[in-house]
C-alpha cells in the first residue's frame, strides 16, 4: 500500500490487523516476493520514546506505528518516505536539513535494533513549488540523505538505499507535481546521483552484505565510499 493512515483510530489497532491480514495473504499467494507496507515511517503509540523523532505532533495520531507495523510476520523489509517541506514547513529552511538527518539515522537505528531488517528511503524530494526553493537546496537535501545511507553502508548496517521522488526523462515532465528531476536539465543534480550510484555498485562488487567491515577489504572501502561534498 502507498502511505496508509487510519485517522479513524489513532491507536493503530485498526491498521495492525489489516497489514497482518494482508501481509500472510500476499505471501500465501506469492511467497517468493519481498513485501513491505508502505508507511511515511512515523513512530506510533507503541514507541512514544520516538515521538521526538516525528515531524509534528499530528504524525502519532494517523494510526500508523513504525516499529509495530513492520514487526509483522510476512514483512521483509520496512519503508519510509522524507517530505520535510510538507510535514514541516512548505517554505524552504535550512532546519529541514537536521530532520531529515535525525530522522533516517532513528529508523536506521530501529530497523537494526528492533526490526532486524533493512530500511528503504522509499521517497523522498522538494518540490520547486516551494517558497524560497532553488536548486542548490535540493541538491545540499539529496547529499544529506545519500551520505546518511553511506554512512549506514560502510558499517554493514541497515539503511539499504533511497529512492528519489522523482526522475523524469525529458518530454514527460507536463505531468510534474513539483518534485519532478529531469536528468538533462538539472546536470549538478545528475552528477550527485551518478556518484552515489558508483559508489554503492563500488561497494556491492566488493563486499558481501554479510561481512559487516570484518574482512580485509575495510580500508579500502572506506577510501571508496568516503563522501566529498559536492
Amino acid at each position: 500500500m502507498n502511505e496508509p493512515r487510519c485517522t479513524s483510530d489513532p491507536s493503530g489497532d485498526k491498521l495492525q490487523d489489516w497489514i497482518q491480514e494482508m501481509a500472510v495473504y500476499v505471501k500465501s499467494i506469492d511467497p517468493k516476493h519481498l513485501v513491505e507496507i508502505g508507511l511515511e515511517g512515523f513512530y506510533g503509540p507503541s514507541t512514544p520514546q520516538r515521538f521526538q523523532f516525528n515531524p509534528n505532533t499530528y504524525a502519532q495520531l494517523v494510526g500508523t506505528d513504525f516499529v509495530r507495523n513492520h514487526q509483522v510476520l510476512g514483512v521483509d523489509f520496512a519503508s519510509v518516505h522524507i517530505y520535510a517541506d510538507s510535514w514541516i514547513s512548505q517554505a524552504i529552511s535550512d532546519n529541514h536539513l537536521p530532520f531529515i538527518k535525525s530522522w533516517m539515522e532513528a529508523h536506521i537505528e530501529d530497523a537494526e535494533k528492533y526490526l532486524e531488517m533493512p530500511v528503504i528511503f522509499a521517497e523522498f524530494g522538494v518540490s520547486a513549488k516551494d517558497p524560497g526553493f532553488n536548486s542548490s537546496f535540493r541538491n545540499t537535501l539529496i547529499n544529506t540523505v545519500y551520505k546518511t545511507i553511506l554512512n549506514s553502508t560502510k558499517k554493514g548496517g541497515s539503511g539499504a538505499g533511497s529512492l528519489l521522488w522523482q526522475l523524469f526523462p525529458d518530454g514527460t515532465d507536463y505531468m510534474d507535481d513539483g518534485y519532478a528531476i529531469v536528468l538533462s536539465k538539472s546536470p549538478s543534480t545528475s552528477s550527485i546521483i551518478s556518484l552515489q550510484s558508483t559508489r554503492l555498485a563500488l561497494f556491492n562488487s566488493m563486499c558481501s552484505w554479510r561481512c559487516h567491515w570484518s574482512c580485509n577489504k575495510k580500508h579500502v572501502m572506506e577510501k571508496i565510499l568516503y563522501y566529498d561534498e559536492l
